[in-house]
């Protein structure tokens, strides 16, 4: 699947959600919102990780690691589109940019 298609897949779903907070909440969640579920992903990303690298105990760690770091994807997808932000582009231009910079710094 390529990025475009990920990024449909991630707004169908936030569609969805949005539904979803309209009828429990009466309003769909706000961006400051969406970002501190983030937060709370990356906090479960974190401790996974450590199960992963073998200094916490989770089962079935494999599996929700990467249940977790798709949800992870799915926040930064849905938060840079609600901001304008073009993610596929910026990420090209950073990836480049920073590829460009420590190839500089082995070069010394």
């Amino acid at each position: 699947m390529d990025f475009s298609n990920l990024e449909q897949s991630a707004l169908q779903l936030n569609a969805l959600y949005e539904k979803l907070e309209t009828k429990t909440y009466g309003r769909v969640w706000t961006t400051q919102e969406l970002a501190l579920g983030f937060m709370g992903d990356v906090g479960d990303l974190a401790k996974l990780v450590q199960a992963h690298a073998g200094v916490r105990n989770i089962d079935d760690c494999k599996a929700r690691l990467g249940h977790e770091l798709s949800d992870c994807l799915w926040s930064i997808m849905v938060l840079a589109n609600k901001c304008g932000i073009d993610l596929e582009a910026e990420f090209v231009r950073n990836t480049r940019e920073i590829a460009a910079h420590v190839s500089r710094e082995l070069e010394k």
